[in-house]
């Protein structure tokens, strides 16, 4: 079973180690460079909020959010998050607990929209799960994503509001 709870410093080596597998992949988190344990626990820390997923069998984490703000002042209300999960754990609806996860704790902060910029357009997995939790796509920002083989790709901004008036 899959828990989600707050972000620990003692998280901080299996978190990087989770974060940057996916920078390494080169195919869905903007960041060019991989984070140190130091790198690490301030980026985490800075965050609004940081979840940690956690398999309750093993004790192993498995996977991560960060989540916070998409802008400031008058677009304070929405929110940015982006999520993880190891490569070892893939295919196991992880991503899926993650998201749901962010979508309630968001309006704790008084978040009322969560908007992701840059969902990289070969990004299925993602792209599927967006679209089964209600997310409405925005369009399409032709090569707006630059991968690891330096060729450029498509992306696909998303939001989702979170309270409704």
């Amino acid at each position: 079973m899959i828990e989600i709870r707050k972000f620990k410093p003692d998280d901080t080596d299996a978190a990087v180690k989770i974060w940057n597998e996916v920078i390494d992949d080169g195919v869905a988190f903007p960041q060019l460079d991989d984070l140190d344990h130091e790198s690490g626990l301030a980026f985490f820390e800075e965050q609004t909020y940081t979840g940690i997923a956690v398999d309750s069998d093993t004790n192993e984490i498995v996977g991560l959010y960060i989540l916070h703000p998409n802008n400031v002042g008058r677009c304070g209300h929405i929110c940015n998050a982006s999520y993880a999960v190891s490569s070892a754990h893939r295919g196991k609806q992880i991503g899926e607990f993650l998201v749901t996860d962010c979508i309630k704790r968001a309006p704790e902060f008084d978040f009322k929209i969560l908007q992701f910029n840059a969902v990289v357009a070969s990004n299925k997995a993602a792209l599927h799960l967006y679209k089964k939790l209600g997310f409405i796509q925005l369009g399409i920002i032709p090569k707006g994503f630059l991968l690891k083989d330096g060729t450029y790709e498509d992306i696909i901004p998303h939001y989702l509001t979170l309270i409704h008036s």
